[in-house]
């Protein structure tokens, strides 16, 4: 062991590049000149680890994406409670009430110097429903109710969809074949009806439980990361490490969990965040056409379909679940963009500019 050591230690890091193709060795090149640079000016050098946390912090859409999403997270859960834990807002989603001037809002962010009312929030800050009930606790209770489904949504489709792509990638042959023209199947059938017929069957027999639906659609959405996974590990599985492991007696278990699926973290973290962002969106569609959330249970698009009749005379019970909807949705997508831009610096707008340059000058 300690001869193969040596031959390793021999080669550097040259072997490990062989793997690489071609066309690549450039982007390569780049990303570690540029990883190389940061830690000079940090003047120590860094992990991998410390370095993707960097980048992840210099990305400033994802920064910002990152403070929304956790405000408006916070917000929900704090103001009215959770799980029994009473919230700072005083008013209940449950709680009927005489309607005031209309169900109107009563905030206001428009100083008076600029014409407006002034700052204030007043009672009712997102108005008030038909029946009195403050729009605000309503609001919070559907964003609660999406944000669970969406995160839900995600865990699941996330370990459903590395599990298939590495037992796929590593196995190939039949395994291969079977589990992917399994995936194949439920790409080719659409989602969205799909999801639907399964919600409303799984609604039925649950009484209506939102993790009934989020486990639906997780069963549904594993797809697309299936496939990522399974075209890392195909390349993963190559590599000297996984050879040594294997020669050294270690179960396949092992060899996937421990040394396969890691080495694609990036990967797979990604195409989570992506698929919490489609999972809200696709939660909500299904509740707007009334295939997914159900009353007593709320959420955001549950909320729209409600009161889209009132658009016209009372707009902002239209429009404050809507625009929570596409705050989390864009958060979570350019927190996704971060993320892949620290994990796969190759994928950033700098290094692909210098590519451009330096072929255009060759």
């Amino acid at each position: 062991m300690s001869g193969v050591k040596d031959n390793e230690e021999l080669r550097g890091p040259h072997n490990m590049k062989s793997d690489i193709e071609p066309g690549e060795q450039q982007l390569v090149s780049l990303v570690e000149v540029e990883d190389a640079e940061l830690a000079r000016k940090q003047g120590e050098s860094r992990s991998q680890g410390q370095l993707v946390r960097r980048r992840f912090f210099n990305h400033k859409a994802a920064m910002i994406s990152t403070v929304v999403l956790v405000f408006i997270t916070l917000m929900a859960f704090t103001s009215i409670g959770f799980a029994g834990i009473p919230g700072w807002w005083g008013k209940s989603y449950m709680m009927s009430g005489t309607v005031i001037n209309g169900g109107a809002p009563t905030m206001s962010l428009l100083p008076s110097w600029l014409g407006g009312s002034g700052l204030a929030i007043g009672e009712h800050p997102f108005g008030q429903d038909n029946t009195g009930k403050d729009y605000f606790a309503l609001v919070m209770r559907g964003t609660q109710k999406s944000i669970i489904i969406a995160v839900t949504v995600g865990a699941v489709a996330t370990v459903i969809g590395a599990i298939v792509g590495a037992l796929a990638g590593y196995f190939r042959g039949w395994v291969d074949e079977v589990l992917m023209r399994m995936t194949d199947l439920f790409i080719v059938i659409p989602l969205l009806v799909l999801a639907a017929v399964l919600g409303q069957m799984a609604g039925s027999k649950l009484g209506g439980s939102i993790f009934a639906l989020a486990l639906v659609l997780g069963l549904l959405t594993w797809t697309g990361l299936a496939r990522l996974v399974r075209g890392e590990i195909l390349s993963l599985r190559e590599r000297e490490y996984v050879a040594a492991a294997q020669a050294m007696g270690s179960k396949t278990s092992r060899v996937i969990f421990k040394h396969l699926l890691p080495n694609t973290i990036g990967v797979i973290v990604v195409n989570a965040t992506f698929a919490i962002a489609g999972a809200i969106l696709l939660e909500t569609s299904l509740s707007f056409l009334g295939f997914g959330v159900v009353a007593p249970e709320s959420s955001l698009g549950l909320l729209i379909s409600q009161y889209q009749n009132a658009f016209t005379n009372r707009p902002w019970l239209f429009w404050w679940p809507g625009m929570i909807i596409v705050a989390i949705a864009l958060s979570v997508n350019f927190l996704g963009d971060g993320l892949r831009d620290a994990f796969d610096p190759r994928q950033t707008k700098k290094t692909r500019r210098r590519k451009k340059t330096e072929e255009g000058q060759a």
